[in-house]
C-alpha cells in the first residue's frame, strides 16, 4: 500500500471485524479517528461570533461587499382523494399484519459477494452508477470515464431513494429520486487516468438524480427511461436557493455570492424524506471532509473542519474548497443543511433550508400535525451530538393547485427549532453493561428545548441567524442529551410515534468522554439501538414526550446486552448498526444497516420489526447486500409486493484490477463470480419481488438503458436463502 493511501486511511487496522477503513476515510473523513467534536459540558458557551467575524475580516478581505399531492413510500399517509391524514386519525385505523410474507434469511458472512433474498423472491437492477439518463448521454465505459460523460449519467453511491407515481398514469409511470453521497476513486477509475480528470469526474458523480420509471402494469418491474422529460442531474454547479434565517447574512456571503442567497451544489447527501406536498428532502451530512479551513475557531473545531489537505483535493481545482482563500471564508457555512427538491419540475431551483439548522443531517422526515402545521425530525450523525425537531409557523395547504404547492415549499423556511433532552427513570441502575433495569425497560420522559421560537432566537447571546448557521454550538448551550449518532428519524403514520436509529458510538463512556445514560445505556456502544418517542398527548408540536428503547442491537448469541422490545432474543435475526428507517402499509418498521461487517461479522441488510402486539420487537431479516456494501434508502411497497433498496459502496475494499465485488453485473455462472469484460462494482438501486412475477413484466429497459449480465439467468441475479 502506498504512503499516500496510508495517510488517507488512519482507521486502517483500527476498525472492528471486517469494517472497511476505506469507507471510514471516504464517507465521514475518519470521524472515529478524529477528536470528539462535542466536548461541551452543555452548561457554557464560548463566544464564536467574534471569532468568526474576525476570521472573515482577515481571510475574506477580498470579498465583494400541475401536480396532485401524492404519496411516496417513505412519506406521510394519504386519505382517499389524496388528502393527508393527521397521525391521530391514522392511529385509529391501526396497524395490521404485514402484506409481505417471507421466511427470514440467515445472516450472510461479510465476505460473500451476493445479493441475498428470501426463498420465493427475485431481484433486478433498476439503475446503476453510470447508466445514461439523457438522449445525448454516452454509454458507461469503465475504462474511459470523463466528467462530461458523468454529468449525463446516474451518479455514484446512492443513499436516500423514493419512487413516486406520476398522477394519472394508472401506476405505470413514476419518478425515482436518488442522492449520491460520496465517491471511491480507487475502484472507480483506472490508475492511468489523469488526476485532474479523476477529480472532475468524481465531482460530477456527486449530487442528486431524478429519473423517470415505466412499467407495463403493477406486476411488472420498473425500468428507467433514457431521455425522460423529468430526468435531471443536480451537479456541483447547480444553484440552490438558501432560505430561512441564514439567507443574506454575513455568515454565508462569499466573493462569488455577495448576496448570500445562492449556493452552488450539494455535498455528502445521506438519508432524506418525502414531504406531504410531493417534494424530496435530502440531508447534507459529512460536508466537513471537503473543505480546508484555518481550523482555529470554535466553529471549525465543533464541525470537524481542519487545515489538513482533503482526501479528494478538490481545493486544487476550485478555490472555494479552501476557505483560507480570500473571499471564501464562509464557503463551509453554506453546507450542512436540508435540501428540498421538486422532482416534478425539472426547471425548478432546489432549496437549502437553514431554519432546520446546520449540522451533519442524516435526513429529515415530515409529518402533518393535527393543527395543520408540519413537523420535521432530523438527527445529527456525529458521536455525542443531538436529535432535532422543527415545527412550521404556517399550516399546510391541502389544495392541489400550483399556488398551493409553491406555498407549501415555503413551510420549512419559517417556524421553530428544538433539540431533545432525555431523562431516564432508572438512572441509578444504568451501569454501562446494557443490563435491563428492574422495571423491565429503558424508558423515561423528555423535552424539546427551544433554539428558535417563531423565527426568533431562544438562545441567549445568539441571533437567529447564528443559531441557524452554528446550530451545534447553540444546542450545546441549552443542555440537550448527547446521543450515540442519531441517524434516520422517522414518524410512524399509524401511531404518530417517532423512531430514531442510533447507529453506534464506541467512544461512549471511554476515558473522559460522556458516560452512559438511560437513552444511551452501553459503554463502547458498537451495535447501536433504536429509540421510540411518543409525543405528549399525541401532539407532534408538543414540547414534552415519553420514550423507550425499542431495540438494543447486536447478535444475542454472542452478546448478552441486547434487547428486542421484550421479544425472545433467541428468536430474532441478529442486527447491528441501524441506519435508515421506513414503514410498510401495516405500520411495521423496516431497518437498513450500515456497519454489521465490523460488529457482528455479517453483510449489511434490511430487516422488518414488528411494533405491536405479542410479537413487538421481533426482527426478521429480509435481504443482505454484497460484501463491503451498505443497505440504503429502503422503499416498502408491500401492497404491490415490492421492496427497493440502494446498495452503496459494494466492493469498497478493492482497487482497480483487484475488485472485491462484481455487483450487480455478475457473469452467469452461479457458483462463483468471475470477471466479465470490464466488470467492476457499481452502486445501484435494486427491486425485489416475488418469483412468480419475474416473467410477467417487460424485461426490456426503457429507451437506451444498458443491460447488465445477471448472476443467475433464472433468478435475475438473486441467490435465495432459506
Amino acid at each position: 500500500m502506498s504512503d499516500t493511501k496510508r495517510r488517507l486511511l488512519p482507521m486502517l487496522g483500527h476498525t472492528n471485524g471486517k469494517r472497511s477503513a476505506v469507507t471510514c476515510a471516504l464517507k465521514c473523513d475518519n470521524a472515529c479517528a478524529a477528536a470528539v467534536c462535542n466536548t461541551s459540558s452543555n452548561n457554557y458557551f464560548r463566544d464564536i461570533v467574534s471569532n468568526e467575524l474576525s476570521r472573515r475580516a482577515v481571510v475574506g478581505a477580498g470579498a465583494a461587499g400541475a401536480l396532485t399531492m401524492l404519496v411516496g413510500a417513505n412519506s406521510a399517509a394519504a386519505a382517499p382523494g389524496g388528502a393527508r391524514i393527521a397521525p391521530a386519525v391514522a392511529a385509529k385505523r391501526g396497524g395490521g399484519k404485514s402484506k409481505l410474507a417471507f421466511t427470514p434469511i440467515d445472516p450472510v458472512d461479510a465476505l460473500v459477494d451476493d445479493f441475498t433474498v428470501p426463498d420465493g423472491y427475485s431481484w433486478r437492477t433498476v439503475i446503476r452508477w453510470g447508466d445514461p439518463l439523457f438522449r445525448n448521454s454516452p454509454g458507461f465505459d469503465a475504462n474511459n470515464q470523463t466528467a462530461a460523460a458523468q454529468e449525463l449519467q446516474f451518479g455514484y453511491n446512492c443513499d436516500y431513494t423514493d419512487i413516486i407515481e406520476i398522477p394519472g398514469s394508472k401506476g405505470r409511470r413514476a419518478v425515482l429520486f436518488a442522492n449520491h453521497e460520496y465517491t471511491n476513486e480507487n475502484i472507480m477509475f483506472p490508475p492511468e487516468m489523469p488526476a485532474e480528470e479523476v477529480r472532475a469526474t468524481a465531482r460530477a458523480a456527486h449530487g442528486l438524480s431524478v429519473v423517470e420509471l415505466v412499467r407495463k402494469n403493477k406486476n411488472a418491474p420498473w425500468t428507467y427511461v433514457v431521455g425522460g422529460r423529468l430526468n435531471r442531474r443536480f451537479l456541483m454547479e447547480t444553484p440552490y436557493e438558501l432560505t430561512g434565517p441564514a439567507a443574506g447574512t454575513e455568515f454565508v456571503k462569499t466573493i462569488d455570492d455577495p448576496s448570500g442567497r445562492t449556493i452552488l451544489g450539494t455535498l455528502g447527501n445521506c438519508a432524506g424524506g418525502t414531504t406531504p406536498w410531493g417534494t424530496i428532502l435530502s440531508g447534507e451530512e459529512n460536508f466537513n471532509g471537503y473543505f480546508v479551513t484555518p481550523g482555529t475557531s470554535d466553529a471549525d473545531r465543533r464541525y470537524g473542519l481542519t487545515p489538513s489537505p482533503t482526501g479528494r483535493r478538490w481545493e486544487i481545482d476550485d478555490p472555494r474548497f479552501d476557505t483560507r482563500n480570500a473571499g471564501y471564508a464562509n464557503e463551509a457555512n453554506r453546507f450542512g443543511y436540508i435540501v428540498e427538491v421538486d422532482p416534478f419540475d425539472p426547471t425548478s431551483t432546489p432549496k437549502k433550508h437553514s431554519m432546520l439548522g446546520r449540522f451533519k443531517h442524516e435526513g429529515a422526515n415530515v409529518i402533518v400535525a393535527d393543527d395543520g402545521r408540519v413537523v420535521a425530525y432530523s438527527g445529527d450523525d456525529e458521536r455525542f451530538d443531538y436529535l432535532y425537531k422543527f415545527v412550521s409557523r404556517n399550516k399546510v395547504r391541502k389544495g392541489n393547485t400550483p399556488a398551493d404547492r409553491r406555498a407549501n415549499m415555503n413551510l420549512l423556511s419559517e417556524g421553530s427549532l428544538y433539540v431533545a433532552r432525555f431523562q431516564g427513570n432508572s438512572v441509578p441502575e444504568i451501569d454501562g453493561t446494557g443490563s435491563l433495569p428492574t422495571d423491565g425497560a429503558f424508558d423515561g420522559v423528555g423535552e424539546w428545548l427551544p433554539l428558535i421560537i417563531n423565527n426568533r432566537s431562544a438562545v441567549p447571546g445568539m441571533t437567529t441567524a447564528e443559531v441557524a448557521v452554528f446550530t451545534r454550538l447553540a444546542a450545546d448551550k441549552v443542555g440537550p442529551t448527547k446521543m450515540d449518532r442519531a441517524e434516520d428519524v422517522e414518524p410512524n403514520l399509524h401511531t404518530g410515534k417517532v423512531y430514531v436509529a442510533c447507529t453506534n458510538n464506541t467512544n461512549r463512556g471511554v476515558g473522559s468522554n460522556t458516560p452512559v445514560d438511560e437513552a444511551n445505556p452501553r459503554t463502547r456502544n458498537r451495535d447501536g439501538h433504536v429509540v421510540e418517542i411518543t409525543e405528549n398527548g399525541g401532539d407532534q408540536t408538543s414540547t414534552r414526550f415519553t420514550w423507550n428503547l425499542l431495540l438494543v442491537c447486536g447478535d444475542p448469541s454472542t452478546n448478552a446486552s441486547t434487547y428486542f422490545g421484550g421479544y425472545p432474543a433467541d428468536k430474532v435475526s441478529p442486527i447491528s448498526c441501524p441506519d435508515n428507517l421506513a414503514f410498510d402499509s401495516a405500520g411495521n418498521l423496516w431497518i437498513s444497516t450500515d456497519g454489521q461487517p465490523g460488529t457482528i461479522g455479517y453483510c449489511d441488510g434490511l430487516f422488518r420489526v414488528t411494533l405491536e402486539g405479542r410479537e413487538r420487537g421481533r426482527v426478521d431479516q429480509f435481504l443482505a447486500v454484497p460484501r463491503d456494501g451498505e443497505t440504503c434508502g429502503p422503499i416498502i411497497h408491500d401492497d404491490e409486493q415490492n421492496v427497493f433498496v440502494a446498495v452503496q459502496h459494494p466492493g469498497e475494499e478493492g482497487s482497480w484490477g483487484a475488485h472485491t465485488s462484481l455487483f450487480p453485473d455478475y457473469v452467469p455462472e452461479w457458483s462463483a463470480p468471475k470477471r466479465g469484460e470490464g466488470a467492476l462494482p457499481r452502486p445501484s438501486v435494486i427491486q425485489v419481488f416475488p418469483d412468480e412475477r419475474k416473467r410477467q413484466g417487460d424485461d426490456k429497459p426503457g429507451r437506451g438503458r444498458g443491460k447488465g449480465k445477471p448472476r443467475n439467468d433464472e433468478n435475475r441475479g438473486g441467490r435465495n436463502n432459506k
